[in-house]
């Protein structure tokens, strides 16, 4: 038989072992918890995972004088990388422009030759892609030579050009549908009300439409420079100059030599990681810029404010 004791002379009971204020230990740990503010809290956790992963790092005799030596020949690469992504995400963004305008379009061949573009760069691997424009191309432009051809040596690229095209196709194709969406999100009244002024159809959408649909075009467009930035590593497949090679192949060739793999590949994880946090925070900043008069405020810190990318 359960002892009840009486509170106060009020006839009320709780049962033995509750405390006074009714509050259990882990109600009162979640109550001290939320006067500690989120930010300290999170840096708390950061600190703690930085501090888990010096301790393993140490255990397994990782070389940080090795690492210390050698970054800056790894970040030798990092103006290539940018090269690569930017003159890419240009060439993705052209694209995915005229590909979003030949889908919205009833000319039967801009809607065949955009679907034909995004179905088989979305359906095939980067990678393929990227050989196929380096090597495929080469052996045409090879045969097409051998047969008197002269022009034939236009399809043949140096490898960073083949992997600016094969990175700029394959992302443009992605971004299409990415600026199809943002340009039907605009509503139809903004299209008729152009309409009324006599405005042509190119006067409509540059002057209309795409200026609003970039609100919602940017968030995602984003996300796929960020995961462009880290493809961008798969152009070192293909072979290119020393003086010319980006972060990755700078990191797997230095740590194959020297017989260290790992530190050279963390030093090359690092940058990118780096990299990816500076465009992350610029992103964020341009989504709040572009966002206002559109959301209440404080929805876009509930929302999570950013966007990481797509897997690259």
């Amino acid at each position: 038989m359960e002892v009840e004791k009486q509170i106060g002379g009020a006839g009320e009971t709780r049962p033995p072992g509750v405390p006074p204020d009714g509050l259990t230990r882990w109600q009162r740990v979640e109550m001290a918890s939320m006067r500690v503010p989120f930010r300290v809290k999170l840096a708390l956790v950061w600190l703690g995972v930085f501090t888990v992963l010096g301790i393993l790092f140490a255990l397994v005799g990782f070389d940080v004088a090795w690492m210390g030596d050698h970054v800056e020949f790894i970040a030798l690469g990092l103006p290539f990388t940018l090269i690569i992504s930017v003159a890419a995400i240009i060439l993705a963004l052209i694209l995915a422009t005229l590909g979003a305008l030949a889908r919205l379009s009833r000319n039967p061949v801009a809607f065949g030759v955009s679907g034909f573009y995004v179905s088989f760069f979305r359906g095939t691997p980067l990678i393929v892609q990227i050989f196929l424009i380096n090597f495929g191309l080469a052996q045409i432009g090879s045969n097409l030579r051998a047969d008197g051809h002269t022009w034939g040596e236009l399809l043949i690229f140096p490898p960073i050009l083949s992997g600016v095209l094969a990175l700029g196709l394959n992302y443009g194709a992605y971004m299409t549908e990415i600026f199809r969406a943002g340009i039907q999100s605009v509503a139809h009244g903004q299209a008729e009300a152009a309409q009324a002024l006599g405005m042509t159809y190119a006067q409509m959408m540059r002057r209309v439409i795409l200026p609003q649909a970039v609100r919602v075009i940017i968030p995602p467009t984003g996300n796929e420079f960020i995961a462009m930035l880290k493809d961008s590593a798969l152009v070192s497949f293909i072979g290119v100059a020393v003086a010319q090679m980006e972060v990755f192949r700078r990191a797997q060739l230095l740590g194959t030599r020297d017989f260290r793999p790992f530190e050279a590949l963390v030093l090359a994880a690092v940058m990118y990681w780096a990299l990816t946090t500076v465009f992350t925070f610029f992103q964020q900043r341009l989504e709040r810029r572009l966002s206002r008069g559109y959301v209440r405020a404080g929805s876009f810190q509930l929302a999570g404010g950013g966007h990481g990318g797509h897997a690259g």
